[in-house]
C-alpha cells in the first residue's frame, strides 16, 4: 500500500479582518469616557470657554454663547469625528481606520456614553439652561430637539444669522453621531489610505 503525498507543509489560512483583532486587546483610547469624572471634564471645559470669553470686553453675552457653542461642536468634532486610530501603538493597528466615535463602546449605539456625547452639544446648544437637569428628563428625542430650538432661537433675539451659525455646526456634529453613518466617510473624505 502507498502513502499518499502530503499536498504541502505551507498552509494558507484566511485572513483575519480588523474587527476580530480589535477585541482581543481592550481598548485604552476609548475607554476613559467611563472613568470617574470624565463626563464633567466636558461641562467644565465648556465653562471655562464661556467664563474667559465673557470677560473680554466688548464681547455681548450671545456673542460669547456662539463662539462656545462653535468652539465645543468644532473641538468635538475633530476629536470624536475625524482623527482617527489610537496615539500609542499597542493593539498592531486593530484601531487605525476608527474614530475616536466609532471606537468608544467597541461600536455599540446608544450606550450611556453615547447617549451624554450626543446630548451635551444638543445642551450647549440652547446654552442659558441648566444642561445637567435638562440630561436627567426622560423626553422623547423629537420633543427635546424641539424644545431646545425654540428655545435656542429665543436666546439668540431671533437672530437669524447666529441661529442659522449654531443649528448648522449642531447639525454637523449630531449627524455624524448617527447609526446610520457608522463606519461611513461621506465623499471619501476622511477615508483610511490603503497602502
Amino acid at each position: 500500500m502507498a502513502r499518499s503525498r502530503s499536498r504541502s507543509f505551507i498552509t494558507t489560512e484566511k485572513p483575519t479582518t480588523y474587527d476580530e483583532d480589535q477585541f482581543a486587546l481592550p481598548n485604552l483610547n476609548s475607554n476613559w469616557v467611563y472613568y470617574k469624572g470624565a463626563w464633567l471634564v466636558h461641562i467644565i471645559l465648556i465653562i471655562c470657554v464661556k467664563i474667559l470669553l465673557s470677560s473680554v470686553p466688548g464681547v455681548s453675552s450671545e456673542t460669547s454663547w456662539t463662539l462656545t457653542n462653535l468652539s465645543y461642536m468644532l473641538g468635538s468634532f475633530v476629536m470624536f469625528h475625524w482623527v482617527k486610530g489610537v496615539p500609542f501603538d499597542f493593539n498592531s493597528g486593530a484601531y487605525d481606520g476608527l474614530t475616536l466615535w466609532e471606537q468608544i463602546d467597541n461600536g455599540a449605539q446608544f450606550t450611556p456614553a453615547k447617549k451624554y456625547l450626543t446630548a451635551l452639544p444638543i445642551g450647549l446648544y440652547v446654552s442659558k439652561l441648566n444642561i445637567l437637569i435638562l440630561l436627567s428628563l426622560n423626553l422623547n428625542l423629537l420633543i427635546f430637539f424641539l424644545f431646545r430650538f425654540l428655545l435656542s432661537t429665543h436666546y439668540t433675539h431671533y437672530d437669524a444669522i447666529t441661529f442659522l451659525v449654531n443649528f448648522t455646526f449642531l447639525a454637523v456634529v449630531i449627524i455624524a453621531k448617527l447609526p446610520q453613518l457608522h463606519k461611513v466617510r461621506l465623499f471619501g473624505i476622511n477615508r483610511l489610505e490603503v497602502e
